[in-house]
């Protein structure tokens, strides 16, 4: 195994083209880092698909209950949904939404954050203070650029699973 500077915080996240390694910022945004650990822990993120990828934007995926692609997928409603625990208060923070950054996806109320989240592709400081950030690419940003684009991608593509380091 891969040496991690925090494997409790870091997550692996195994697209098509490689593993995506992820440091949460659990010190940031305590509660999303958590959920997300939950949610991996329990599988919920595996098979689901990149729904909304945009060009020169981000990627977005994380709706456990409409884009799992193995389970009642429905790509009408993918982006739709959530995860079966309640929403999260935002945890906003001074952090900008650089290039690899992840954000918490939510509706127009800033504490609707679930389980949906998306990964820059380039800096996006037009989102700075209104979506929380909350953990980052340290390696395997190359295999995110090559993810399928389209809302939603003809063919998307999928997170094959998602782990947190400390239990791979």
């Amino acid at each position: 195994m891969a040496e991690y500077k925090d494997p409790e915080n870091t997550i692996l996240l195994e697209l098509k083209d490689g593993t995506v390694v992820i440091e949460l910022l659990a010190d940031v945004a305590p509660k999303h880092a958590e959920r997300m650990k939950e949610l991996a822990r329990e599988g919920a993120y595996d098979n689901v698909a990149f729904h909304r990828v945009i060009d020169g934007f981000m990627a977005q995926t994380g709706d456990v209950e409409h884009a799992n692609m193995e389970k009642d997928y429905n790509p009408g409603r993918a982006g739709t949904g959530g995860s079966d625990k309640p929403d999260l208060p935002a945890e906003f923070s001074k952090l900008p939404h650089d290039r690899g950054t992840l954000g918490a996806a939510r509706s127009m109320n800033p504490n609707s954050a679930n389980s949906q989240f998306f990964i820059n592709f380039k800096d996006n400081h037009f989102l700075n203070g209104q979506y929380t950030v909350y953990g980052r690419v340290v390696s395997g940003m190359e295999f995110v650029d090559k993810i399928a684009r389209g809302e939603p991608p003809a063919n998307p593509d999928r997170m094959i699973s998602v782990k947190v380091a400390a239990d791979a």
